[in-house]
């Protein structure tokens, strides 16, 4: 239960990413002043005296002897800027239909980065927020495609049986067989020569597409199974009987036999798919920039220089193995809930 709550938070996050989200995630050097600035977080009180608004303090940014001249950020404590809420800044559109441009939080007088900037000036918090829904995004289109696929190779396969089985059998096993990355290097590679001008949105369509097509083997092998059981049951030869075709029997009476492990093996997906899409993104083969996934954001967190002085940059991996651990842990429970044959009784 804990982990469907963290998961609903996180959903709902992603889902209204614009709102939540004081600046636009994708506009380089929106805070020219601050690039790789610490995360700024609110505070109440301090030797000043105590306020009841929170606030942030003023920053300026200099070259520094110390540091061989690269650029140091400090705060000026004797400057308040306070946090305001419902403010107005950059235009969207609320669940993609309402147009507005209110935000929930912001600071007069400045900016407020509460995951700190990358190099370019980015919030990152902003960032987080907006890769969060476009995982998810990801993750539920490869899904879906991967769900259809399965229950029509599956179904055809477990109803059937004979030759169609077995071909159909070679087929999956044929995908199984086929390794992810060297199949995103091609195809990578492929857009880059034949597609150089590829927009961030097809990319995006491209990676939901592909993990679809390579993931529907698993959930089809467990429904040829179920079916290959169920398709002698009497029901079914009723059903036969009484002249109902094939795809009606499959559809209407052995598929709802077993519909809420489908729905257990779809949420046990999710997390692969995500996983998958963070992997290759990560590597240089999936999302890149300007769109905001968390694999895009991962790959700034291989740089020496992050690791010693930006560890901020490390957030999202916070949100990432959150959002991974939440699927895995809900699936885990519907599964547990979905078995018949589990002990509930104290």
């Amino acid at each position: 239960m804990i982990a469907a709550w963290a998961l609903t938070i996180m959903v709902l996050m992603g889902l209204f990413a614009p709102f939540l989200s004081p600046y636009n995630p994708s506009i380089e050097g929106r805070d020219e002043q601050y690039e790789n600035g610490r995360p700024q977080l609110p505070k109440f009180w301090d030797e000043n005296g105590f306020s009841m608004r929170p606030f942030i303090y003023a920053t300026e940014r200099e070259r520094s002897i110390a540091t061989n001249f690269r650029w140091v950020i400090t705060e000026n404590r004797d400057k308040r800027l306070y946090v305001k809420f419902f403010v107005r800044d950059w235009n969207y559109k609320l669940l993609w239909v309402v147009p507005t441009n209110v935000h929930l939080f912001g600071v007069e007088g400045g900016k407020i980065h509460l995951f700190g900037t990358d190099g370019s000036g980015k919030d990152i918090f902003s960032r987080t927020l907006h890769a969060i829904w476009t995982s998810l995004a990801v993750g539920t289109l490869g899904v879906m495609i991967a769900f259809v696929l399965a229950l029509v190779i599956g179904g055809v396969a477990g109803y059937f049986g004979g030759w169609i089985d077995s071909m159909l059998q070679m087929v999956t096993d044929a995908v199984r067989t086929v390794p992810q990355i060297p199949l995103f290097m091609a195809i990578s590679a492929i857009l880059l020569a034949y597609w150089p001008q590829i927009s961030s949105e097809m990319r995006f369509f491209v990676i939901s597409i592909i993990l679809g097509l390579v993931g529907w083997p698993t959930l089809a092998r467990r429904i040829r199974t179920h079916l290959l059981t169920e398709r002698t049951q009497e029901y079914v030869l009723a059903a036969e009987l009484c002249g109902a075709p094939p795809r009606h029997i499959i559809r209407r009476h052995l598929l709802p036999s077993f519909t809420s492990y489908i729905i257990v093996d779809l949420m046990i997906s999710f997390p692969y798919m995500v996983r998958t899409e963070t992997a290759l993104s990560f590597i240089g083969l999936g999302l890149k920039d300007p769109v905001n996934s968390l694999g895009a954001l991962l790959q700034n967190v291989s740089k020496a220089d992050v690791l010693l002085n930006y560890q901020w940059y490390f957030i999202p991996v916070i949100f990432f193995v959150a959002l991974v651990l939440a699927f895995v842990f809900v699936g885990d429970g519907l599964r547990d809930a979905a078995d018949p044959y589990t002990d509930t009784k104290k």
